[in-house]
């Protein structure tokens, strides 16, 4: 089993550090290179919604099951937000998951409350729906039966196949308007992707779930979602034909971000996997990020500035724009929309 994360950042509200010391340890590479072991721990969140004021975002509410994620990508930006909990976001991302086990009561009780009125509701505002963990606990599952029950609008992104599971669920939804699905690709390489993103599901898996789920009728993009300059991004036209091929109807892109401690998790990554291109790729960042390697500004964290960044946009649309996929998808139905029963099978009165 891979670690997208082979190091331990400090935690940055944390004010002592333990460095573990393996210099006794140095010749052991059995020791060395055994995995850690992925724990899932009880999340006693009272609350399942979350709420964000991003312009970047084309929702404001978003249900996410899990805290960290099992899928040890590298570039992953919600890494930082594991320190809030004490952990780091290395290996503790990838290997303490969180798991919300009253979720699909939590959301329930939240589309219940007599002052919602319905608009979208993303899953996987933060970390991964269908990560690992979702095969044992099938908390996204119960909680789209909440939403399917209430008639609730509902934007999926995953990286994960684990999506066509719930194909009778998603099918039903897509008949009422109430349902999409985008997929990140980020590489069509299964060995780049292998590393990068250790335990997602390979490229061809995720092309053959935008398939199913087209066929399916429910409505499908394809995101290009982390683009790396001097990595990936050679691969856009590629990946666009060939999800348009499997039936996609819209694309979208996002330039890397390397918030707080993603940095340093992602620099070791490139630094370990990819040696002769970590130069290339650095020099690449710095130039769509007015030489650093990260921006926080709205309106131009998501496509980065500069020459470099631009050339990036500019070949996305042409090639977006060869395929169709420079349409929006079907637009939600929020006038079906009603209040699901409680635990009790009573609707809230107030």
């Amino acid at each position: 089993m891979r670690h997208g994360s082979h190091i331990n950042p400090p935690n940055r509200f944390e004010s002592t550090y333990t460095e573990p010391d393996l210099e006794q340890l140095e010749w052991d590479d059995e020791y060395l290179s055994q995995p850690r072991r992925i724990e899932y721990l009880d999340d006693q969140s009272k609350s399942i919604v979350t709420e964000n004021d991003s312009p970047d975002l084309n929702f404001r509410f978003s249900v996410n099951p899990y805290r960290g994620c099992a899928h040890g990508c590298s570039y992953c930006y919600a890494r930082p937000f594991h320190e809030y909990l004490g952990y780091n976001a290395g290996l503790d991302f990838e290997t303490k998951i969180m798991v919300k086990r009253e979720a699909p009561q939590l959301f329930r009780d939240f589309l219940s409350r007599s002052d919602w009125q319905p608009e979208l509701i993303a899953f996987s505002g933060i970390t991964d729906c269908y990560q690992p963990a979702e095969r044992e606990f099938q908390l996204t599952r119960q909680c789209l039966a909440v939403a399917a029950e209430a008639n609730q609008p509902v934007g999926i992104v995953t990286k994960n196949a684990l999506v066509v599971r719930d194909l009778d669920l998603l099918a039903s939804m897509a008949q009422r308007s109430l349902i999409n699905v985008s997929i990140s690709i980020t590489t069509l390489d299964p060995e780049l992707a292998r590393e990068m993103e250790p335990r997602t599901s390979i490229p061809a898996a995720r092309l053959r779930a935008i398939r199913e789920l087209t066929a399916a009728g429910v409505p499908t993009k394809v995101m290009v979602s982390p683009i790396i300059p001097g990595l990936n991004d050679h691969e856009i036209p590629a990946i666009l034909q060939a999800a348009k091929e499997a039936g996609a109807q819209s694309a979208s892109y996002i330039m890397l971000r390397l918030p707080l401690t993603v940095e340093p998790v992602f620099l070791e990554w490139l630094e370990r996997t990819q040696p002769t291109r970590k130069e290339r790729v650095i020099s690449r960042i710095r130039q769509t990020r007015d030489g650093k390697l990260n921006s926080a500004e709205f309106g131009t964290r998501i496509r980065g500035t500069g020459e470099i960044a631009e050339q990036i946009g500019n070949l996305f649309q042409v090639f977006a724009r060869k395929h169709s996929l420079d349409q929006r998808l079907p637009a939600f139905d929020f006038t079906q929309f009603r209040p699901p029963t409680t635990g009790k099978g009573q609707q809230w009165l107030f």
